[in-house]
């Protein structure tokens, strides 16, 4: 295995946005790295964000190798230790590229054909590379698609679908929330029905989960907030995928019909008036609004798998779903999950070993198979 390469690899910046430098590297490095009888053509695909995509094949490939060049922020240099390489996307999936390298080079070293290697842009921020080259007119039968899964083949894996939320309420002091809406607490109650939702429990993935990002209200703490804005992203079974749009679809009803309009308390009407001139904006029964835009996403989905090679089902999303040029796809390579987008983030030197020669397995099946 060539840690020179690995090194220098992980030494380019290619955090989401960045990966175009870390592209253009490779398009004039990797031709090189392979015997001059059997060096790859080399494909260059602009995105149309400023970043590309690369194809390198070997005669008509039946067999590709594939994961993503970008990586989560921020940036971490590279530590090479003993037996473990550290640093921003040794896990997540320069590994992956790396260990799929090092494949491609011993088959193209035995003078084998009919596979390929794809490099794309976007996948933390996407699938952006994966979606632009399914629109290309490239097909093979068989894609391995490189991410963190302990060396072993995915069996199946979770969906995602997500969503932009946008609660609206009414502003107004603080001191008198009983006349306006804030948004803060709609986007609580939202959350509260949510928690109570049973979407079921799959018997091969396991529960829905979600997460809250980007959440976002500008007012002051002294002023009921009129705007939340959010985006929630779930991770879907085979049972809930359905059922989670159709609930989102529902959820403006849900939170309008389980809030009560304001009640006109003893106190409230000495406020009123006490105070008209504050009171005049007052919007009677208001009960706040809840909007959701769908974001798209894929479905859960079975992968191929090899009779011999361990297989779990994974809850993470990947390049996969969208690639429709490959009739049948696989996911799989060396790193842990669990220390992808952390800080501590890390590849065993000997799970890159390992997924080598998986690769190597990988492809003698591809090609023994009709």
């Amino acid at each position: 295995m060539d840690l020179g390469f690995f090194h220098d690899f992980l030494s380019i910046d290619s955090t989401s946005g960045k990966e175009r430098k870390v592209a253009e590297w490779l398009s004039e490095t990797l031709p090189g790295m392979f015997p001059a009888v059997n060096r790859p053509v080399l494909r260059v695909d602009e995105v149309g964000d400023g970043t590309l995509n690369l194809l390198l094949t070997w005669g008509k490939p039946r067999i590709v190798f594939c994961s993503h060049l970008d990586t989560v922020p921020p940036y971490i240099p590279p530590t090479f230790l003993e037996s473990v390489i550290k640093g921003r996307g040794s896990c997540d999936a320069k590994g992956q590229v790396f260990a799929m390298v090092t494949a491609c080079q011993r088959l193209a070293e035995e003078g084998k054909t009919d596979f390929g290697l794809l490099l794309l842009a976007g996948e933390e921020t996407g699938s952006w590379g994966a979606k632009a080259f399914a629109k290309t007119d490239f097909r093979a039968p068989y894609l391995v698609v490189g991410e963190p899964t302990d060396t072993c083949m995915v069996s199946a894996s979770k969906g995602t679908k997500s969503f932009d939320l946008k609660f609206t309420g009414e502003a107004f002091h603080s001191g008198y929330p009983q006349y306006g809406v804030s948004a803060v607490e709609l986007f609580v109650d939202f959350v509260n029905q949510l928690r109570a939702k049973d979407f079921g429990l799959d018997p091969m993935l396991g529960e829905t989960t979600w997460n809250i990002g980007l959440v976002h209200s500008d007012n002051p703490q002294n002023i009921l907030s009129p705007e939340l804005t959010c985006r929630l992203y779930f991770r879907t079974t085979f049972v809930s995928d359905e059922a989670v749009c159709k609930w989102m679809a529902e959820a403006p009803a849900l939170l309008r019909d389980g809030r009560s309009e304001p009640a006109m308390t003893e106190t409230a009407s000495t406020v009123r008036e006490a105070t008209p001139d504050a009171t005049s904006a007052v919007i009677p029964g208001l009960t706040g609004n809840l909007t959701v835009t769908p974001r798209g996403g894929d479905t859960p989905a079975t992968y191929w798998t090899v009779e011999g090679l361990p297989s779990k089902p994974v809850a993470f999303g990947s390049d996969a779903p969208h690639l429709k040029n490959f009739t049948h796809k696989a996911i799989c390579g060396p790193g842990s999950i669990t220390v992808a987008h952390r800080d501590d983030e890390h590849v065993p030197i000997a799970e890159l070993e390992k997924a080598v020669e998986q690769y190597l397995v990988l492809y003698s099946t591809a090609q023994g198979t009709e």
